[in-house]
């Protein structure tokens, strides 16, 4: 199975797992996040960065692969809270993430996309055993559209008046 994943240009040499909280662990959890195809991957990274004036960035693509028969916890989006996309809310997903971390029993965990509910996106488990076994096996420039650049430059200025 192949993951996407995209960085900063100067950060694609390895993954990395800072341990910083997201919508699916807490702050001390060492996950990566990565999504099924470069285009839900990307729409992850943009609504992350938009606002900042950094769309405009080097960024990379790493194409991970994973092997087809890696542990996978599957969470579905009909056991989950009715407002669990609402980004204030990662009270309601975090506690599932880092309960499904601490078990440590899979590597990977399926989860729906907050922007495309019926896409998925995958955390990583990276202290999991099987995680020597993901492979980096592509790293490809990536550029956002520059529509996208002058809307994110426009959104920074604004925040800063």
């Amino acid at each position: 199975m192949h993951l996407y994943r995209i960085v900063f240009e100067r950060f694609a040499d390895r993954l990395y797992a800072p341990g910083f909280s997201g919508r699916w662990n807490y702050d001390g959890e060492f996950v990566i996040y990565a999504g099924s195809s470069r285009s839900l991957a990307s729409m992850e990274n943009m609504v992350h960065k938009m606002g900042q004036g950094i769309l405009g960035g080097r960024f990379t693509i790493m194409v991970l692969e994973v092997p087809n028969k890696a542990s996978v916890t599957v969470v579905s989006q009909k056991d989950l809270p009715k407002s669990w996309k609402v980004e204030s809310h990662y009270a309601l997903t975090q506690p599932i993430g880092s309960a499904w971390y601490q078990k440590g029993e899979s590597l990977l965990l399926q989860v729906p996309s907050a922007i495309v509910p019926a896409e998925n996106n995958f955390v990583l488990n990276a202290r999991h055993p099987e995680f020597a076994q993901v492979q980096i096996i592509a790293r490809e420039p990536f550029e956002y559209d520059h529509r996208f650049i002058f809307f994110d430059k426009t959104l920074a200025g604004k925040k800063k008046e």
